[in-house]
């Protein structure tokens, strides 16, 4: 079974790769783009559908405001770029957000920070791929009722991939990043060339009338019009998400990777900004309709389409339009727009791994998190992002519209304290600088951060308001979990530090007074002698072996044989009028124990190593009982002796050491007796019998 799963592994994940390779895994910028921006740039999927739904419950006149959102959403993202920009230079150990502000915040606020980005990294999986699924969905309506498995199939997807390493997973989707990059570019250029022309055509939703919700027949007067419109910007503002990322993965670029992940970051919000602003308005300028229900919502002629009516996205209805007279690049358009959609959580991919080896290296999450796998990936940290991601998805449907709500408001929690974090590092920099241009780079650093935290600030402020009672609460609950584990996680840690170290050099000298070994037998056959040979090398104080009699003869059986071979160990019998094997054991070791506390107690327990995974319940199942048990009980020991079965010429050897009989099977007629015995002894079935049963 073993050798299966590593061949499958080996197949799946590759050949393991040496630690003195890991600067090849390193990424150059037209690698970590892809990785790292994808999440970004695509939100352009569906950050304009999430504007255009929310306006639309406000009628057609109020879908007109769209574009000052977008330029609003562009507001903010330019000031979250120049931000991080200062962060990547400032903190370029892969801590990102967590390093920024346990440093300059304490860690109280550091692991806030924390448990709201690693909820955020397994949200931004579960959103890409449930939108990227939806649209395999709409364009093969078969294949709806399977949009959860194939939703978790994608994510397993992806996560095998990054568990070969980030050098092949980036170059992997490279190529369909670039080409979404181009596609929404040609589309972006051929529309606005057509709007300039007059030749740009309108979307088939234009001809349809929206239904005006009865709160919002005046449209966006009054405060609750306000409420509406900062509504549509949080929604927009999904665009931001994924920016911290790069900031989290500058130990993945090459060097550099100050300079470099600074300069993939302006890549990335440029790209983003000038994609987000021509989508939204090529949406406007072709007369794109969108509703949360387009069945009751969309009307022609007054009455509702009902639910035969399709809606497609805000890309695909722009692309539809644009390249009306060429439908192979609208074909493309679509394909490449879904696909990224999936592709984007590989930003997740990268990014979480690394925050969680930074917090498992601080103690806050199991260290196994740190280490890195064979292939110099963060495997731990990758497959757990794996099983939080498939949870929501099953547990949300893989519905985009419910899991955007739980969306967002843990990176912008993020953003806001990063950016105070990083105007008090400035402010304690400046204290100690005393070079002219230093200090005015910094101080246009800290004015940059300052403007960040007005920013994001206020977008956070706005995300609480409008989506705290849409779903982000089920996020700011998971948030303060995560939190609360964290801290359980490092109290931990601590108090295992505390108790194991080491405070007068003479304690670690301090032998126990004696060492009592106790061999449990069943019967008396190899297994039995070899356990035997081995606690007489150790040179116990005292040895005794010991069974248990269930009142079926085979305590009876195995004490006959005992004195035929003439064993010089003395062979105790407990007594169990309710057949139960494991508990007269446990209670006589922990009498030993209590009886000479400051002696050491050895159990030797023979057991068996089957050659097939499937022989493993047939044997052993007492030994994993009485092990589970005694490994509790101070100053008790247990020692395995294992026995292969099925192993050709497999005698009273083990790792190419012989063990002799124990002392008192003095001859060849002894050792006879011996194994007459364990011929006339009754076959052991695994699962029950006098002494340990399911041992040998």
């Amino acid at each position: 079974m073993r050798d299966f799963a590593d061949r499958l592994k080996r197949i799946l994940v590759g050949r393991p790769v040496p630690s003195q390779a890991l600067g090849e895994t390193l990424l150059p910028k037209r690698i970590a783009l892809p990785v790292f921006a994808s999440d970004a740039l695509s939100s352009v999927g569906y950050a304009p559908d999430e504007v255009l739904i929310t306006l639309a419950v406000a009628g057609v006149a109020a879908t007109a405001l769209s574009p000052w959102i977008a330029l609003a959403v562009v507001g903010v993202l330019v000031v979250v770029v120049a931000s991080y920009r200062q962060t990547v230079h400032a903190y370029p150990s892969g801590g990102g957000d967590y390093e920024v502000v346990s440093t300059n915040l304490g860690p109280h606020a550091g692991l806030l920070v924390a448990s709201a980005l690693l909820s955020d990294y397994v949200l931004t999986v579960a959103v890409s791929v449930s939108s990227g699924t939806g649209y395999l969905a709409a364009a093969v309506p078969g294949l709806a009722p399977y949009k959860v498995s194939i939703a978790v199939g994608v994510v397993t997807v992806l996560a095998v991939l990054n568990l070969r390493g980030s050098r092949e997973s980036g170059s992997a989707f490279a190529i369909p990043t670039y080409l979404y990059m181009a596609a929404i570019g040609i589309t972006a250029v051929t529309g606005l060339v057509q709007e300039l022309t007059g030749t740009l055509g309108r979307a088939a939703s234009s001809g349809y009338q929206i239904a005006v919700d009865a709160d919002w027949d005046r449209g966006l007067t009054g405060l609750a019009g306000a409420f509406l419109i900062l509504r549509a910007f949080s929604s927009g503002c999904a665009a931001l998400t994924g920016v911290e990322a790069i900031s989290n993965g500058v130990p993945s670029f090459q060097r550099p990777k100050s300079r470099n992940a600074a300069t993939t970051l302006l890549l990335l919000g440029s790209i983003a900004a000038l994609m987000l602003m021509s989508m939204i308005h090529l949406a406007g300028a072709t007369h794109v309709q969108m509703v949360e229900d387009p069945a009751t919502q969309l009307l022609h002629d007054g009455e509702p389409l009902g639910g035969g009516y399709h809606q497609d996205p805000v890309i695909g209805q722009i692309a539809a339009t644009v390249f009306s007279g060429f439908r192979p690049m609208f074909y493309l358009v679509t394909a490449v727009t879904g696909l990224i959609l999936v592709l984007a959580a590989n930003t997740a991919f990268n990014g979480f791994p690394v925050l969680a080896s930074v917090l498992g290296r601080d103690e806050f999450l199991p260290r196994q998190l740190s280490q890195r796998g064979d292939r110099l990936a963060y495997s731990n940290g990758i497959i757990v992002l794996w099983l939080g991601a498939v949870a929501f998805i099953v547990g949300f449907g893989a519905n985009t519209n419910r899991l955007i709500q739980l969306y967002i408001v843990g990176v912008f929690i993020s953003f806001t304290l990063s950016q105070i974090g990083m105007v008090r590092h400035w402010t304690r920099e400046l204290t100690t600088a005393t070079d002219p241009r230093a200090r005015a780079r910094m101080q246009r650093s800290r004015l940059i951060n300052a403007v960040g935290v007005v920013g994001t600030g206020t977008v956070l402020i706005i995300v609480l308001a409008t989506k705290f009672t849409r779903g982000a609460w089920i996020t700011l609950t998971i948030m303060a979990l995560l939190y609360l584990v964290m801290n359980r996680i490092r109290r931990h840690y601590r108090r295992v530090s505390a108790e194991l170290a080491i405070s007068d050099l003479h304690d670690a000298r301090v032998l126990p007074a004696h060492v009592h070994a106790i061999v449990l037998a069943s019967r008396l056959h190899r297994p039995t002698l070899r356990a035997l040979t081995y606690a007489q090398s150790t040179h116990p104080t005292s040895i005794e072996a010991v069974t248990v009699d269930t009142g079926d003869g085979g305590a009876d059986r195995l004490l006959d044989a005992w004195e035929e071979a003439e064993l010089p160990v003395p062979l105790t019998i407990l007594d169990s009028p309710f057949r139960d094997i494991t508990r007269p054991i446990i209670s006589y070791v922990r009498s030993v124990r209590r009886e000479s506390p400051r002696d050491l107690v050895v159990v030797f327990l023979p057991e068996y190593l089957v050659r097939h995974w499937w022989e493993q319940i047939l044997h052993n199942q007492t030994a994993l009982r009485l092990k589970t048990a005694l490994l509790f009980t101070p100053g008790v020991v247990m020692a395995s002796v294992p026995w292969q079965l099925g192993l050709p010429g497999e005698r009273l050897i083990h790792h190419g050491v012989r063990a002799t009989a124990p002392t008192g099977i003095a001859d060849a007629d002894a050792a006879a007796r011996a194994a007459d015995a364990v011929r006339l002894a009754p076959a052991d079935d695994g699962a029950g019998g006098a002494g340990t049963g399911g041992t040998p």
